[in-house]
């Protein structure tokens, strides 16, 4: 909490962004000082240009390593993060408690440039939680490890149209919104991945392909392992079809030694095909925007088939030329479920999902497997950078002979003890505050409300959660 405090103060005490900079010309737009997902991403290559250094943290963005070459050069950076979250009855009352605790996370990066063709990115997380009830669990605490460490050898810069690369080591991986493979950016510990990624241009596609085994997080210093009993590979394509629209299209196999789903646990080796296509929000008129993905799971369970699929959709509407600037959007999702009475699997399976995978409830209540949801949401634009979101969630099973399952795929109740298919509903409402480039904060609350399959299941009590967040990145 000290370490986040000492950069909030460095950051408030920051002149403000717009003071000292010149105005950019269409000629000569601003340099993009963006802080991305997978800080991997950040490019700070323009920091060659003393002019361009002009924030308090642009001297270790940039480290020139070899007189008279720009493109020798070390960056620096990471993030402070501090969440106080409180949950009560979780999973509907099989934790009949509140169980509030503190989690804490510090990451820091060092990225160095070898020139054009060569490259290394080291990425340390440290991940820690105090007073939860019954302990930490593996998404909660990690004392130290390395969260990216890849070597990076490739043609070009990325730039030209056509350019390939080659790591290797541990990586974090992020694809299209999340859905099926992501950092797990909500819960404390984010997920990395162990193997080799080839990253490809060949005309206007964008291609990885990659072989990977996900780490297992284990609580101490530097005793992260790659969890040999999983294998995750595949092909995933990105391309714009228009000046707004984009289109993923992705090929994945997942190798499960031990699966466990409602008809039992078995060896699972399972296939997935999918699209996607997209359109981003509105920033400077009103206009629609989307996100429709669906796809295909084949493969085998024991002695069994795989034969699954969903389809997830979200649409909205904005106006950034009024007050408020007004956002409405609705998703509408739906994955399959399971009939044992057949020789066929059909559990959709969700791989690797984001944590926070329905907003508000990061870690708790039901996830996209056996579900059907529909999911309004209203967000709106205040002054001095804060936003406010409110959105309603409802949630039924897709399949009466499957249970409910947690959003990593943990069976959370099993069926057969009720018919219903209304799991519950949840209302819940986000404010966050983007204070500067740097600094922000956040408060989430929802209630998810026990429905008829629950209360019949099980003790059915309601569901509660908020959060406190406060992160600092540099």
């Amino acid at each position: 909490m000290r370490t986040l405090m000492i950069l909030m103060v460095v950051s408030l005490l920051t002149p403000p962004l717009s003071q000292g900079q010149s105005v950019p010309t269409a000629e000569s737009p601003a340099p993009a000082r963006v802080y991305h997902l997978l800080r991997e991403d950040d490019d700070w290559s323009f920091l060659a240009d003393p002019a361009e250094r002009q924030e308090f943290w642009d001297p270790i963005k940039y480290i020139r390593l070899r007189p008279g070459r720009n493109d020798w050069f070390l960056s620096m950076g990471g993030e402070a993060r501090e969440v106080w979250e409180q949950i009560g009855n979780d999973n509907w009352g099989q934790q009949p408690f509140m169980n509030a605790y503190f989690n804490e996370r510090y990451m820091l990066y060092f990225d160095v440039h070898y020139g054009k063709h060569v490259r290394s990115f080291v990425e340390f997380k440290s991940g820690l939680n105090s007073y939860r009830i019954g302990g930490p669990r593996p998404i909660d605490e990690k004392k130290l490890d390395f969260q990216v460490a890849f070597l990076e050898v490739g043609t070009g810069t990325g730039d030209e149209r056509n350019w390939i690369k080659f790591r290797v080591g541990r990586h974090e991986m992020e694809y299209g919104s999340g859905r099926l493979i992501d950092v797990r950016e909500g819960p404390n510990v984010r997920l990395s991945f162990d193997g080799f990624k080839v990253k490809a241009g060949i005309g206007s596609w964008r291609i990885d392909g990659f072989a990977m085994r996900p780490d297992l997080d284990k609580p101490g210093f530097f005793d992260n392992v790659p969890n040999h009993a999983i294998g995750f590979w595949g092909v995933y394509g990105v391309r714009p079809l228009t000046k707004t629209i984009t289109l993923d299209a992705y090929y994945l196999v997942l190798d499960r030694k031990t699966a466990a789903f409602n008809r039992g646990v078995g060896h699972e080796v399972r296939h997935s095909i999918g699209a996607r296509l997209s359109r981003p929000v509105a920033e400077r008129k009103p206009g629609s925007d989307f996100d429709y993905e669906a796809l295909w799971q084949f493969g085998a369970f024991g002695s069994a088939n795989i034969r699954a699929w969903t389809v997830a959709s979200e649409t909205g509407y904005r106006f950034p030329n009024v007050p408020l600037k007004p956002r409405f959007s609705a998703k509408a999702d739906i994955s399959s479920g399971d009939d044992p009475r057949t020789n066929t699997l059909g559990t959709f399976n969700p791989l690797f999902p984001k944590g926070n995978y329905f907003g508000v409830l990061a870690t708790a209540g039901p996830g996209p497997i056996n579900f059907i949801d529909v999911h309004p949401r209203v967000e709106a634009t205040l002054p001095q950078g804060v936003t406010v979101s409110v959105d309603w969630i409802f949630q039924w099973r897709e399949s009466l002979r499957d249970g409910v399952y947690s959003v990593p795929g943990f069976l959370i109740i099993p069926a057969g003890k009720s018919n219903a298919r209304f799991v519950g509903h949840r209302p819940g409402t986000e404010v966050r505050w983007q204070a500067n480039r740097h600094l922000w904060f956040q408060a989430d609350y929802g209630i998810f409300y026990a429905g008829k399959f629950v209360k019949e299941s099980q003790l059915g009590r309601n569901l509660n959660y908020w959060a406190l967040w406060a992160g600092y990145k540099f």
